[in-house]
């Protein structure tokens, strides 16, 4: 009878568990979550009133005074704990709760201890092989505690013997602290940038001052990943479900992109097979269902680099319905098994879902060279693009026997006596200059001295060495290299008696310097970016910052070694893509070094000599006979083209101009010298500081106003760069011109006309006027004095260029062929991923060739990485974009002089070769003729080729794809050569304004990209001499728009089905 009672009791109690709502406990601090009559912060109201829609759950807030007060015997109880640590939550408290009444953990609460270390995070990431940057641990026990194993230098740090070049990031140990600082090298500008919580609009500041670490407590120190600017966030629900999303990277320049409502601008991301495995492995590793951490993308891999613990993803509705769905079936495994946990066909709740914003985004087919219909889409720009205004290339040369300056070589070449040594750190140079100093006479010897001119001459090229080593604020290879190589050696006794050694007592010291960007070039570099943004893009400027934002813009910037190379591409980044601050970070951030594609001349080297060989015969011989017998109807097809028919007769007039300008300056380095003898000139002006001018668009008011030279050059060294000239352009005692020395005066006095016009060099002006004539006609005819030898150089200097490009070309083509495709075989509900075509990607040539980011010295290995690519591809159902499958791809290539002339001169006459006899060249007639009056491509010149796609034609039509091509002159020389208002105002600021694009093919022509690429195969290296490519993951989404993928979720919380610590 008793038993009977018994039984019908627990039946009764078992329908009332049936019909009772479980219970969710939500534990947390309330300004994580607003309770009362206030709403709860965005994500977690959108989450829990989806919940409480299904009708099967009761959510229970417990509120800051429960928790922080009462005796956990006295909180509310419930089946179900949402509880998660922030600033003064009682953790063990929330512990002793869960061990006390066991509800279901949807994040397991003792496991969060660990996510305020960041060593545990490191550690915990390892032991289940989730990779993490590489990383090396400094423990202090007290502040400014000296470690044995710590080793500080300019440009690394070293710990337990692992080395971390510059740059790297700096993290406390302590997790809760988020001031994280990355320290860049000398060789992009040094400083650090230090990152923090979100402040207004800022979430970094960059200390050009700062080059030391932190000494004060416990740190990370881990190699920096070159992300392309952009950070990934990835929330889990549960280890089967991850939302990521890309956002602006606080590395770039330090500003928030908001929406106008003010919210970060953040897009949804595919994450890739791997990184979907690496969000379960966290998900698993933390114990945290409900859990955000940090991924990088660097060189086609994906690392963690932080984990964050319970995080929502903010404004995605859809995101919203999903974590629902996933926590309510978590719940009902966990407590209600008996209970179906199938999806309803229609959702429980009403969200009105936001109108989709218009893109700004027209279809655009319109290049300068006419209209193809509204079809044609823009798909590709590639632009090779030469750097700015910058000081003019300076080199001394002078044989030194000084032991001080012989010992300095063999203490930075291990020392070995026949080695050469190349100074480039500030360490190496502050030694040098040290040494200098001690070696330099006190004053000049005078007029009536007997000391040789040799002597003399020594000490003059010291004194040089001297100031351009003092010049500039800090020291940096970007601005100055020395090379040091000896001569001469004798043996000598070895120190120890033993035998004898070789050593040094001679060697040939050669200072690189000058060939810095100025004011004007980072001015110019900036207002082309901008320029490129408005004009080169469909949509007015908006259109490339929403593809770029919505992660539809695939961006890539390249540069030559150079540093005024890389700081063009720096601030051109800055102008097109809107950023704002410093050029150092962006460098770091946003600019891949290549300088095998980009830099060199040695593939050219005996072409360019004879090329030259022959140019100072026709000039010496006379110009006129050899202009006679050439084309009239294609004046550019002669030897010489372009040379003014008086060069020979302008020569000696340049030289007596040259002289008559270095004689004024010579008189004004003297004044200098008497000055700096007496007392500081720069008593009131302080010293120039190049560090602090790398960000600067505008002129050393201070310096113009004393009466100096523009920028960091003094009177000396200016005196220098004019004697040098002097000397080299013509030899009396051969009575022998040197033509090759014509581009330095050009380039010399157009520096000075535009920067140091306030020093009233007379004659300056004229001197511009004839080296200008003669410079037009000696620089295009040194890359080939007619055009089969311009063809045959400029396809050995930009052959790897020309391979890059056609490589560019053909994966735009391939990926938007398989768009296309997709596109067309799939119908709009069972098109899983608009993206899909990734998968297909894999017999792509891989791209990036040969890179190095700026991280120190080290460069990657050509064999083993290359062309690793990181991509980001919005996910079109959390994506609030209209086209998601819209994707331009933009290559941007800066470089010098040498590689415009050989990639434009490899464009007009590629139909010369003997392969191709009959085809027309890719450049009109009419634009050979404008190319001849050009001759010069001045700084900021550019050649641009875009590519189109007309989607109206069939996919095998050679008609589908279009290219466009057109250049730039670069800077605008008539500001020099005028006298008007307008003129005189752009001098004054010391600035030229860029020229605009014009055509290179007739209006109304159609250049296949067939034709583009059989016209230019043969002169660019083949896609196979480019390193092998990586096999690129394809990427899919986690879910479709059925529920049916939900449901069949498994596994959902494995360590929750063992081991009973939250009992069911």
């Amino acid at each position: 009878m008793d038993k009977g009672r018994e039984r019908e009791r627990e039946m009764e109690e078992e329908e009332g568990d049936i019909g009772r709502k479980i219970k969710i406990g939500v534990c947390v601090m309330e300004k994580k979550v607003k309770c009362g009559s206030e709403a709860f912060s965005g994500p977690m109201l959108q989450i829990l009133d989806r919940l409480q829609a299904f009708g099967e759950f009761e959510i229970v807030h417990f509120g800051d005074k429960v928790i922080l007060e009462d005796p956990v015997e006295r909180w509310p109880i419930c089946d179900c704990l949402i509880a998660f640590y922030s600033s003064g939550y009682p953790l063990q408290k929330a512990e002793a709760y869960s061990a006390l009444r066991k509800p279901f953990l949807v994040n397991e609460l003792e496991a969060q201890h660990l996510l305020h270390d960041r060593r545990k995070v490191y550690e915990c990431l390892e032991r289940y092989g989730i990779p993490v940057p590489r990383y090396a641990l400094v423990n202090r026990e007290m502040p400014y505690q000296e470690l044995d194993y710590f080793v500080e230098e300019e440009d690394f740090v070293e710990v337990h013997g692992n080395r971390f070049w510059k740059p790297f990031v700096e993290k406390p140990v302590d997790g809760d602290n988020h001031s994280i600082m990355i320290y860049y090298p000398s060789s992009a500008g040094g400083g650090m940038k230090e990152l923090f919580r979100k402040v207004g609009n800022r979430s970094s500041e960059f200390h050009p001052e700062v080059r030391r670490v932190r000494r004060e407590g416990s740190y990370i120190y881990e190699e920096f990943m070159p992300t392309g600017g952009t950070d990934v966030k990835v929330y889990t629900v549960g280890p089967e479900y991850a939302h990521a999303e890309a956002r602006k990277s606080p590395v770039v320049d330090g500003v928030v992109m908001r929406n106008p409502d003010g919210k970060e601008v953040r897009y949804p991301v595919l994450l890739t097979p791997t990184e979907k495995q690496m969000a379960r492995d966290v998900c698993i590793a933390f114990q945290q269902a409900v859990c955000g951490f940090d991924l990088l993308r660097c060189e086609g891999q994906s690392y963690v680099c932080d984990v964050n613990g319970w995080s929502f993803v903010k404004n995605s509705y859809k995101y919203y319905d999903d974590a629902a769905c996933v926590l309510r079936k978590m719940f009902l495994d966990a407590k209600a098994p008996h209970l179906s946990t199938t999806i309803p066909p229609t959702l429980p709740w009403k969200v009105n879902e936001p109108v989709q914003p218009s893109e700004g985004l027209t279809r655009q087919g319109s290049g300068i060279i006419g209209k193809f219909g509204q079809s044609e889409e823009l798909r590709c720009v590639i632009a090779v693009i030469r750097h700015g205004d910058r000081t003019p290339k300076q080199k001394v040369k002078l044989k030194v026997t000084e032991e001080k300056l012989l010992n300095l070589m063999l203490k930075y070449n291990g020392g070995r006596p026949r080695s050469e040594t190349k100074l480039k750190s500030a360490v190496q140079l502050q030694d040098l200059l040290d040494a200098t100093r001690i070696l330099v006479p006190r004053s000049r010897p005078g007029r009536e001295s007997d000391s040789e001119a040799e002597d003399l001459e020594h000490a003059e090229k010291l004194r040089q060495v001297k100031a351009v080593l003092e010049e500039g604020g800090h020291f940096s290879g970007i601005y100055r290299k020395v090379q040091l190589k000896p001569l001469r050696w004798v043996k000598v006794a070895k120190s120890n008696g033993e035998g004898e050694e070789e050593r040094p007592v001679e060697a040939l010291m050669v200072l690189k310097y000058g060939g810095v960007l100025t004011h004007a070039g980072r001015k110019q570099a900036e207002e082309l970016g901008r320029y490129f943004r408005n004009n080169i893009y469909p949509g007015e400027g908006t259109g490339l910052l929403r593809l770029h934002s919505t992660y539809r813009h695939d961006l890539k910037i390249y540069s030559s070694d150079e540093g005024r190379v890389q700081m063009s591409a720096a601030a051109f980044a800055k102008g097109l893509l809107d950023l704002e601050g410093q050029l150092t970070p962006i460098l770091v951030s946003l600019v891949s070094k290549d300088s095998s594609m980009l830099d060199g001349l040695d593939n050219a080297s005996i072409e360019m000599d004879e090329a030259k060989t022959r140019l100072h015969e026709i000039i010496t011989s006379g110009v006129k006979a050899v202009h006679e017998n050439g084309s009239s109807e294609k004046p550019w097809m002669v030897d010489g083209a372009g040379l003014p028919s008086n060069a020979s007769e302008l020569l000696p007039e340049l030289v007596k101009l040259t002289k008559k300008v270095t004689e004024q300056v010579r008189l004004l380095a003297r004044d200098e010298d008497e000055q700096l003898e007496d007392t500081s000139s720069y008593d009131v002006i302080p010293p120039y500081d190049q560090a602090k001018a790398l960000g600067k668009t505008n002129i050393d008011v201070d310096r113009i106003a004393a009466g100096l030279p523009c920028g960091s050059e003094g009177f000396l060294l200016m005196y220098a760069r004019w004697r040098k000239l002097e000397r080299d352009l013509y030899n009396e005692r051969k009575d022998r011109f040197d033509i090759t020395q014509i581009p330095d005066v050009y380039d010399s006095s157009k520096y000075d006309l535009l920067h140091n016009a306030h020093l009233n060099l007379e004659g300056l002006d004229e001197l511009f006027r004839v080296a200008q004539l003669l410079a037009d006609g000696v620089i295009p005819n040194e890359y080939g004095i007619n055009p089969k030898q311009k063809l045959k150089i400029g396809s050995k200097i930009a052959r790897r260029l020309l391979g890059k490009i056609l490589i560019d070309l053909r994966n735009t083509r391939e990926e938007a062929i398989s768009v296309a495709g997709l596109k067309s075989s799939q119908d709009h509900e069972s098109a899983v991923s608009i993206t899909g075509q990734e998968d297909g990607e894999s017999n792509f040539r891989n791209e990036d060739s040969r890179r190095t980011s700026f991280t120190g010295e080290k460069s990657i290995n050509q064999e083993d990485d290359d062309n690793k690519e990181t991509k980001y591809r919005l996910d079109p159902k959390y994506a609030n974009v209209r086209t998601p499958e819209r994707h331009v791809r933009t290559r941007l290539y800066f470089t010098s002089e040498s590689h415009i002339h050989s990639l434009m001169n490899v464009l007009r006459y590629c139909n010369l070769d003997e392969s191709l006899q009959g085809e027309d060249s890719l450049v009109c007639d009419n634009a050979l003729e404008r190319l001849l009056r050009t001759k010069e491509l001045d700084y900021m010149s550019y050649i641009v080729m875009r590519m189109f796609e007309n989607t109206e034609v069939s996919l095998e039509d050679p008609q589908r794809f279009r290219i466009e091509l057109t250049f730039s002159r670069g800077a605008d020389l008539s500001p020099l050569e005028k006298d008007d208002s307008g003129a005189a105002s752009l001098r004054q600021e010391h600035t030229l304004p860029i020229m605009g694009p014009e055509r290179l093919q007739e209006v109304g022509s159609y250049l296949t990209m067939e034709k583009m690429e059989k016209m230019i195969r043969s002169f660019a290296m083949p896609a196979e001499d480019f390193p092998p490519p990586s096999t690129p993951q394809g990427f899919s989404g986690y879910f479709s728009k059925s529920a049916a993928v939900l449901e069949r979720l498994a596994n959902l919380w494995p360590f929750n089905k063992h081991g009973n610590t939250n009992g069911k």
